[in-house]
């Protein structure tokens, strides 16, 4: 009798926790793709509830222009975006380094660097060992050609190939 109060109990709790879930099936903002997702009734009308007053609030703040129901609209700033503004959405950008030299040997890089060290005490350099067996030797990290121009310039003085290259930077070490 006891196993059979058991069985019950679970069978009418199993029963219970799937008549108040449902297949649900709802638009990603971003994408437009397709979820689909069990979730409880209370919690998909409380969403529809929201995303209903979201859409209707974005309508009546643009008298001009009505977006569509159901279609998300991105808000652009009207001016340019500021250094702080580009680098807090997105810590790593493409800007430039200033490309030293490129050399053969681990060895004759990590000479380079010191040379350059001693010389440029200021400017951070590094290796790039992407395409070994060479090795790049990069300087500096700037956000447009223009502003690597004068430490370039400096640079060049010492080594003549030295170059401005587009490159993957960390926005808060770029000038």
């Amino acid at each position: 009798m006891k196993n059979f109060i058991k069985i019950n109990l679970v069978f009418f709790t199993a029963l219970f926790y799937h008549i108040d879930a449902q297949q649900v099936v709802k638009k990603d903002t971003l994408s437009g793709t397709e979820l689909s997702m069990a979730m409880d009734t209370r919690i998909n009308d409380a969403l529809t509830k929201i995303e209903d007053n979201c859409e209707r609030l974005a309508m009546n703040s643009n008298d001009n222009d009505h977006p569509k129901p159901g279609r998300s609209t991105v808000v652009v700033p009207s001016r340019a975006l500021t250094n702080a503004e580009i680098c807090r959405q997105n810590p790593r950008i493409l800007g430039y380094k200033i490309q030293i030299n490129t050399v053969r040997s681990n060895e004759e890089a990590n000479e380079v660097k010191a040379y350059f060290r001693r010389r440029f005490p200021n400017l951070k350099v590094e290796t790039d060992a992407s395409l070994r067996p060479n090795y790049k030797i990069l300087a500096g990290s700037y956000f447009t050609k223009q502003s690597a121009a004068s430490d370039l310039a400096r640079i060049r003085e010492y080594f003549k190939s030295a170059i401005a290259v587009q490159y993957r930077v960390f926005c808060v070490e770029a000038k």
